[in-house]
């Protein structure tokens, strides 16, 4: 098991580094490093991450009951050692990109997700925007293998933890590119700025949480270009700074769709489970849709251009 001291560590730490979000806010202020703050738009951050709070600390019994059941009929007894937590952190690593990406790809799952992607501005507040209802949309089960595996709850939770810490330093413009090796290995500003942008160039890409190898292998990387400058944002921008509509506002979406009279079996579960964008008309709105329109308006811009 983990010594308790580190548990205390992490914690600690993740409430330090909030304190980064006035020196960023400063920083900017002053024109002494990129980026942009809108107090309206950091106001609702802080008011989304207190829901997000709320619901995580009320429901969090069940990822843990979840993860305790997993490792009750665990397949192996992992100890506590140096490598043996380095390898669940790899694995948990492995575990996020894949929940991650999932989070995109199908809209049930985006409805709790894009929550974190609503905002049109890109600072350390914007890691506060997240989702309300995460524990019950059925991916936490996807925490379940690596309890079953042998790595203990707590194991599972340190590398868990660590993980989001990690992230946080992430949602800035003020550092534009770290050495190439670093780039290559681990997840950086500069890719994760791709992953919040809606520019079709850059949706769905870059899912990793630390380490950038699972887009490299997997064919989700894609490299933040100087000559196309990240739109964040949404594909649909919400005009609102009310919390409630911003963390319920896709179920409410899907809500309508549902209640569409004629739709067919399939077409309810594609308004369900589809990407997002689906519809029955055809997949113009999602992320391949989008891609496939901006090809053929840079081409016949090119055309007209010749």
């Amino acid at each position: 098991m983990p010594d308790p001291a580190w548990v205390k560590v992490v914690a600690v730490a993740q409430l330090l580094v909030l304190l980064l979000i006035p020196l960023e806010m400063y920083s900017v202020s002053r024109s002494w490093t990129r980026g942009q703050y809108d107090a309206r738009d950091a106001l609702t951050n802080v008011g989304v991450s207190i829901g997000s709070i709320f619901f995580w600390g009320t429901l969090s019994w069940i990822l843990l009951s979840t993860v305790t059941v997993a490792y009750r009929h665990r397949l192996l007894d992992i100890p506590f050692t140096w490598w043996t937590f380095l390898l669940a952190f790899v694995l948990e690593d492995l575990r996020y990109y894949w929940w991650h990406r999932i989070g995109h790809r199908s809209r049930w799952f985006w409805a709790s997700h894009v929550v974190h992607h609503s905002s049109q501005h890109f600072n350390l507040s914007t890691n506060l925007r997240q989702s309300w209802t995460s524990q019950f949309s059925g991916l936490i089960l996807m925490s379940v293998p690596l309890a079953w595996l042998g790595f203990s709850p707590a194991m599972v939770g340190l590398a868990f933890s660590l993980n989001l810490l990690y992230q946080f330093w992430l949602h800035t413009e003020a550092i534009d590119r770290m050495p190439r090796w670093f780039e290559w290995l681990l997840n950086t500003p500069s890719h994760h700025r791709v992953h919040h942008g809606s520019n079709a160039r850059y949706l769905d890409a870059n899912y990793a949480g630390v380490f950038m190898i699972w887009d490299r292998m997997f064919g989700s990387f894609v490299p933040e270009q100087a000559a196309e400058p990240v739109r964040y944002g949404i594909v649909k921008n919400l005009a609102t700074f009310n919390p409630v509509r911003i963390a319920l506002h896709e179920y409410a979406a899907i809500l309508r769709d549902q209640l569409c009279p004629g739709l067919t079996l399939r077409q309810r579960l594609g308004y369900l489970f589809g990407p997002p964008g689906w519809s029955r008309d055809g997949l113009q709105g999602t992320t391949a849709g989008l891609r496939a329109a901006e090809r053929s308006r840079i081409g016949v811009r090119d055309c007209a251009a010749a």
